[in-house]
């Protein structure tokens, strides 16, 4: 069983383009079913396993308290492990003959609208940066980048320097390697702009200092050693300014993409454009924003209908 598991990570990470995030919550989300699988229903091959231990793999998610979300998830994680079970080695090799997961219904999802900034928060959130430190320069620089563009926080600290200096579009490969443009509004551009020359030479001279070979690198985004920001420290670096400045609790990164979002369709946006420039690959995805949007709705509404006053 492990011998197949490894080889669809692999599979994942190499053919599929998936990020490292993707993977691991892969092997956490199958790791978990198999250990199920062994401890729960003795089996021992992947041929053994039937829709109904599925169901219970999913009931008992279910009485661990998990979410329906996470309980979706991982339902889809094993959607896509039998898919490709199915899917690869020959007639004596292949695993399976049938997909347990067919006719398994995951949860019904109750439906979130995302959560968003308003142009307030967002003005305060920017101006939160101490501009006097090499590390405020950084954050301003990031929080601008992440409102501007709506990048995801693994597409971010990706950013290569000689990428982004002096640009007002960037080439971002986002999930599944796929490619988009995007915009780098002036503000955006200008605290890149600083933050290149007056922070972060600071800040790689602290790499070159103690570890010369860390200070190599052309990532845009650099730690307070000099080395590259990773993907949970940008998230602290959010979470710390948003608490300070709006005192929001609970939200993230991802935020700063929702508000991206969500201002764009406000302003008028066409609907088409913003899943361009988020890497939706379905417009569906999209289309959670307009939910957020009946502000600008109410104001089209007042504005053309000839009984709206």
């Amino acid at each position: 069983m492990d011998r197949f598991l490894r080889a669809f990570l692999t599979e994942l990470q190499q053919a599929r383009g998936a990020s490292a995030a993707t993977v691991r919550g892969y092997a956490q989300d199958l790791g978990q079913w198999m250990a199920f699988l062994r401890q729960r229903a003795a089996v021992r091959s992947w041929a053994e396993v039937k829709a109904a231990h599925v169901r219970r793999f999913l009931a008992h998610l279910h009485t661990e308290g998990y979410a329906r979300t996470s309980i979706a998830r991982k339902l889809s994680a094993l959607r896509s492990f039998y898919r490709y079970l199915l899917k690869h080695g020959g007639a004596s090799s292949q695993p399976v003959s049938s997909d347990p997961t067919t006719g398994v219904t995951a949860p019904r999802q109750r439906r979130r609208l995302p959560r968003f900034l308003y142009q307030s928060d967002v003005e305060k959130l920017l101006s939160a940066p101490d501009p006097g430190e090499p590390l405020g320069l950084r954050d301003r620089a990031l929080l601008e980048v992440l409102y501007a563009t709506g990048l995801r926080v693994s597409e971010l600290v990706s950013l290569t320097a000689s990428q982004v200096r002096g640009a007002s579009e960037v080439r971002v490969l986002g999930k599944g390697s796929k490619e988009r443009i995007a915009m780098l509004g002036r503000p955006a551009q200008q605290a890149i702009g600083r933050y290149l020359e007056e922070g972060r030479p600071h800040l790689a001279a602290r790499a070159a200092a103690s570890q010369p070979a860390a200070s190599s690198h052309d990532r845009l985004f650099v730690n307070a050693r000099g080395g590259p920001l990773t993907d949970r420290s940008a998230r602290r670096v959010v979470h710390r300014h948003l608490l300070r400045a709006c005192a929001q609790h609970g939200i993230g990164p991802h935020a700063l993409r929702h508000t991206f979002a969500t201002h764009l369709l406000e302003a008028g946006a066409d609907l088409r454009a913003v899943q361009e420039l988020l890497g939706h690959a379905s417009l569906a995805t999209t289309q959670v924003y307009t939910h957020l949007t009946r502000g600008r709705l109410r104001e089209v509404y007042d504005q053309a209908h000839p009984r709206a006053r």
